[in-house]
């Protein structure tokens, strides 16, 4: 409990330090909501494998957190960071060593995706995690898939961490406002790799 309280602590230190950015408002719904940048493999990714007319080397896979995987055939092939198209490539290259003109198709199912590619909520939600990134998210999709925030959050003085530009900045983003009032101007858009950190109330 002491450690829950000094780490609670530090994020509501850390809500109060961060300065408004200025991050423009999203819509509740994308205007022209197209697909995003090709899903990249990562670590607790499923995978099914289907090789054409060779069901015996077709199966299922979880990549591991070491980020590789090995099926009949192939040891310990590097699959984070990979789209699925690129994966069946590189698995029809180490198959032709075996058999003629390989065919292989990757599915992906149970996504994780790499920790690049996910997006995290500390702190005083109902529910923190760690969720893979959805194309065209928005921080209201966010708060859904953690269940909001308890009873104690700040919600107006959450701070939005971001990587741009290989520089870490923070940016005030007003989750009361959003979830309690309704303000759509205070729902913003959500990058691959963004932490959401929600403190306490002081009272």
């Amino acid at each position: 409990m002491a450690k829950l309280a000094m780490v609670l602590g530090l994020l509501a230190v850390a809500g109060c330090g961060a300065k408004d950015g200025g991050l423009p408002s999203a819509g509740f719904v994308p205007i022209n909501e197209g697909p995003g940048e090709p899903y990249v493999v990562g670590p607790l990714d499923n995978l099914e494998i289907f090789v054409w007319r060779n069901p015996e080397l077709s199966t299922s896979v979880t990549v591991r957190p070491d980020g590789r995987f090995s099926v009949p055939l192939i040891d310990d092939m590097a699959a984070t960071g990979r789209t699925p198209t690129q994966l069946a490539r590189d698995i029809e290259k180490k198959l032709a060593e075996y058999i003629q003109s390989p065919i292989v198709t990757v599915i992906v199912s149970g996504f994780q995706g790499p920790f690049a590619q996910q997006v995290r909520v500390v702190g005083s939600a109902t529910q923190p995690q760690a969720i893979p990134y959805r194309a065209n998210m928005t921080l209201l999709d966010l708060m859904i898939a953690v269940g909001g925030t308890t009873e104690f959050a700040a919600g107006n003085r959450a701070v939005l961490a971001r990587v741009e530009n290989g520089t870490q900045k923070e940016y005030n983003v007003r989750i009361d406002d959003l979830l309690k009032d309704g303000d759509t101007s205070a729902n913003v858009k959500i990058n691959p790799g963004d932490v959401v950190i929600i403190p306490e109330s002081f009272f």
